[in-house]
């Protein structure tokens, strides 16, 4: 029986470096298989029917590294761009991102105020013709003195206030097509520009939403 040859070493596995990227060098490599095991000269052909091929990467090719890198970020791999050029687009990159997302809270946050003052005008206006009750009976002097009807009244119009309701509409005041509504127009040579002589009906706004326009008798120039 043949005796084994125990002087004989283990042939050591050949490992190729399939990373896209030199880390020593940091440089991209060119996929030309310049340098490789199988391709270098002098290979020796028995030696290279044992070799064992060892991944150096994760364990597996997995995607091509370039495909999941910036321009910004292969530019500075390859040397082409400095690291100071980099940080700066970042930071550009950054500074748009935070801008683009304090836009977008303002307008979620208008958009939300909007919505809220919209759903209480809503609300409010059921109410509306019991304040226009109280307006009359005030001009008729029903609300003079500590009598019970004035407290209500005091009452319904602190709660109204409270919500953010709030009247207009004065005589005197320049007429505005925006939040007047003319019910009567009379020349008049005391105004040289249309002018409210009296409001019939008050208009009401909450916050930025006009609730009700006011109803005026408007003087205009002859």
């Amino acid at each position: 029986m043949a005796e084994h040859d125990e002087s004989k070493e283990p042939e050591e596995p050949v490992v190729r470096d399939k990373r896209r990227i030199d880390p020593e060098t940091g440089q991209v490599r060119q996929p030309d298989g310049a340098g490789s095991a199988d391709s270098a000269p002098g290979s020796d052909p028995e030696r290279l029917e044992h070799e064992q091929v060892v991944d150096a990467g994760d364990g597996y090719e997995g995607p091509d590294v370039e495909t999941s890198l910036s321009e910004g970020d292969l530019d500075f791999l390859s040397g082409q761009s400095t690291a100071e050029d980099l940080a700066a687009e970042r930071l550009a990159d950054l500074r748009r991102v935070t801008a683009e997302y304090a836009n977008y809270r303002k307008r979620t946050e208008a958009n939300r105020e909007a919505e809220r003052e919209r759903a209480v005008a809503d609300t409010v206006k059921a109410i509306l013709p019991v304040l226009d009750d109280l307006d009359r009976a005030e001009k008729h002097g029903d609300l003079d003195g500590d009598t019970p009807f004035a407290t209500i009244a005091a009452k319904l119009r602190a709660a109204a206030e409270k919500l953010g309701l709030t009247p207009f509409g004065a005589p005197g005041e320049p007429f505005d097509h925006n939040v007047h509504e003319a019910i009567f127009q009379q020349p008049s040579p005391d105004v040289t520009e249309p002018t409210v002589t009296e409001v019939v009906e008050v208009g009401y706004t909450l916050g930025s939403t006009l609730v009700r326009a006011a109803k005026v008798v408007v003087a205009v120039p002859e």
